[in-house]
């Protein structure tokens, strides 16, 4: 599976952005699609998941309210709308999808595929 995630700029505080981030090369979709960021000096922390056997979406408690997971099967694109930006959310956000969902579903580790990840700066 190849990701290619891209959205990601320079936003004031309060402001938006959506990012995607585009699967392709395997018949076999992946069931567990998320996305990760890592600020400078931080380990890279869990944002968001979509369960796609489902459409279950989860959330870092961080993002709740704020940021929502949403899908295009068509495009087999998964997409990270972010509200209500803050500086706190200055990071290098990344997409990563497993073939079968698993209940670690917040650690990076178990994560097969990755993009190569987009900058999001938030700051005025």
């Amino acid at each position: 599976v190849q990701l290619q995630a891209s959205g990601g700029g320079m936003v004031r505080p309060g402001g938006s952005l959506r990012l995607s981030c585009a699967a392709s090369g395997r018949t076999t979709i992946p069931r567990a699609i998320v996305w990760f960021r890592q600020a400078p000096g931080k380990e890279r922390e869990f944002v968001g998941a979509l369960r796609r056997d489902n459409g279950a979406t989860y959330y870092a408690d961080s993002v709740k309210g704020r940021f929502t997971i949403s899908r295009d099967n068509a495009k087999n694109t998964m997409y990270l709308q972010m509200n209500t930006l803050k500086p706190e959310d200055t990071a290098i956000y990344y997409c990563a999808a497993r073939i079968n969902w698993i209940v670690e579903y917040r650690t990076a580790r178990h994560y097969e595929y990755w993009g190569q990840g987009t900058q999001v700066t938030v700051s005025s």
